[in-house]
């Protein structure tokens, strides 16, 4: 069987039936994007490690595609070998050394916060759902698809919380503040949508958010500042707030400690600040002492 021919049946038979939607979205890509290009015409059992390990490397420049479409293609090599496909019960994608994929965090400023509300007010008049979807990501610091596929039977306003039956981490509850509460009562609900955030065709979502987003961040001033940064900024402000991992771990809906662990170091500037604040109240009370003695 060809990589082209075992990418259709991969898609088919794995992908759409076992994976969630936005997963099923970054394989599809992964796949028609850069190994059908490349191994489509190849048969399944030519392929060697020192092919894979060229063509990652050929990705060198997008670490974070290429380390992604490595996984993939392994993953497809495993399901050729329980498929029978491929007979050797060698995966060339194992013992590839994947490149190291630097983190991105990008917080708000409070100043940064005042433009994008002035943008996004601008925004409501003539792209109100996409504006009001971005306001909601940056009041829960929920995740972009959490927001985009929400239905009204998930919203409890009277206990204001969000119940998602699925989520990326499965079924969670978001508590929301009394901002989120007011965005969501003045957001109006179509008969026949059982969405919050609707698209342009009856019964359906909004789709696309990050051409919308592209326009409202540009007019903020925020180039560079991606959806996912409003999540962080959530964080960030919550520690900054006085919040403890655990509590952000659960604000976020994070299933393991370890993912809120990588806001650890802003907990130890709020304990910096904190410190320097305590020294200085004694050291001035040590000074005074010292003086009237």
């Amino acid at each position: 069987m060809t990589v082209a021919s075992f990418s259709r049946r991969f898609l088919d038979e794995y992908v759409n039936v076992h994976l969630k939607p936005r997963t099923r979205g970054e394989y599809r890509r992964s796949v028609e994007l850069f190994i059908v290009p490349k191994f489509g015409s190849w048969w399944m059992a030519d392929l060697s490690r020192a092919e894979v390990v060229e063509f990652h490397g050929s990705f060198r420049h997008i670490p974070y595609q290429a380390n992604r479409t490595l996984g993939v293609l392994s993953k497809m090599f495993s399901l050729a070998d329980l498929w029978g496909i491929r007979q050797d019960g060698v995966n060339p994608c194992r013992g590839v050394k994947r490149y190291r994929e630097e983190r991105r965090e990008r917080f708000l400023t409070r100043e940064e916060y005042a433009r994008l509300g002035s943008s996004l007010d601008e925004a409501a008049e003539d792209m109100p759902e996409a504006a009001r979807a971005i306001r909601l990501l940056a009041l829960t610091g929920c995740r972009l698809r959490e927001i985009q596929t929400l239905q009204w039977a998930h919203v409890w306003l009277g206990e204001a919380e969000l119940r998602l039956p699925d989520s990326k981490t499965g079924a969670k509850t978001v508590q929301l503040g009394t901002a989120a509460v007011d965005v969501l009562k003045a957001t109006p609900r179509l008969p026949d949508n059982p969405y919050v955030i609707t698209g342009r065709k009856a019964g359906e979502y909004l789709t696309d958010l990050q051409k919308p987003w592209r326009r409202i961040r540009k007019a903020a001033g925020l180039d560079g500042v991606r959806l996912h940064d409003l999540r962080h900024s959530f964080a960030s402000d919550a520690l900054e707030m006085g919040a403890d991992l655990t509590m952000i771990g659960r604000m976020l809906g994070h299933s393991d400690i370890k993912t809120t662990s990588r806001y650890a170091h802003l907990k130890r500037e709020n304990v910096k600040r904190s410190t320097d604040q305590v020294a200085q109240r004694i050291s001035s009370a040590l000074t005074n002492t010292r003086i009237q003695a």
